[in-house]
């Protein structure tokens, strides 16, 4: 390819990531950054945007001063000279519009977190987290009186109750936990919180079933659930153990909704 020809791919891929940086740099700011990625990487993740705005910006200068300097030096026609200046011009907008389209988006738009549609649709507690970190210790030790399970999460039930085989020690235990509702087809529901290793891409659901005497609560509606587990009563189902609802109080959805 000669310097003379468009270099729509140059213009697009330095404005995408100018726009991706600004985003990135914004979501920091307003903290919400949180949302998108676990923050054992924000650091890391800033220090790269923030040097990514200014590589980027001498970039698209570099590029738009090359097919100045190329087209220059290819003659004086004028028509030749006209579709030149009049492509870099279009090649600039495009970039630029992509740059302020990405990051008005993230701007006006309210960083969302995944709801129960996604949870749905990458099954709530799968095979995935049955290895979860920190939960083997406390398989093996559930059975001393002394062990405090009182900050467990979500995480640390679910995959407790996937890697017990005698799911009998477990029916009695008092738990406090919140997250968000996916309905069940049997007027019970998931009580379901996302996990991430890295970022949101990679977010797994976990969750509980949970029993209740009451209402099921509206779909991605925050709640905390006070109860005993239980065995199943429906032994059809795969959740061998649920949660028998004392307690359901709708709540407001947390600073930071996932666990890790």
């Amino acid at each position: 390819m000669s310097s003379s020809e468009p270099r729509l791919p140059s213009y697009l891929g330095l404005g995408s990531v100018l726009g991706v940086a600004l985003c990135t740099l914004w979501l920091a700011v307003a903290g919400h950054l949180d949302l998108y990625i676990n923050p054992r990487y924000s650091v890391f993740t800033v220090v790269l945007a923030a040097v990514a705005v200014p590589a980027s910006v001498a970039g698209l200068v570099v590029v738009a001063r090359g097919h100045g300097h190329a087209h220059g030096d290819e003659g004086h026609d004028e028509r030749t000279g006209g579709a030149a200046r009049l492509t870099r011009i279009a090649l600039g907008g495009v970039a630029a519009l992509v740059t302020i389209g990405v990051t008005a988006a993230m701007l006006v738009l309210p960083p969302t977190t995944l709801s129960a549609r996604t949870a749905q649709q990458r099954s709530v507690d799968s095979a995935t987290l049955s290895d979860a970190a920190g939960s083997e210790a406390a398989v093996s030790l559930l059975g001393s009186g002394s062990v405090d399970t009182s900050e467990y999460g979500v995480k640390d039930w679910a995959a407790l109750i996937r890697q017990t085989t005698d799911t009998t020690s477990l029916v009695g235990k008092k738990v406090e936990l919140s997250g968000f509702v996916v309905p069940g087809s049997d007027g019970s529901f998931t009580l379901t919180r996302f996990v991430i290793s890295c970022c949101a891409v990679d977010a797994q659901p976990v969750g509980l079933a949970v029993v209740t005497d009451g209402g099921v609560p509206d779909e991605d509606q925050w709640v905390t659930v006070s109860g005993a587990l239980a065995a199943n009563p429906d032994q059809s189902a795969d959740a061998r153990i649920v949660i028998r609802a004392a307690k359901v109080t709708k709540i407001a959805q947390p600073k930071d909704p996932y666990e890790y």
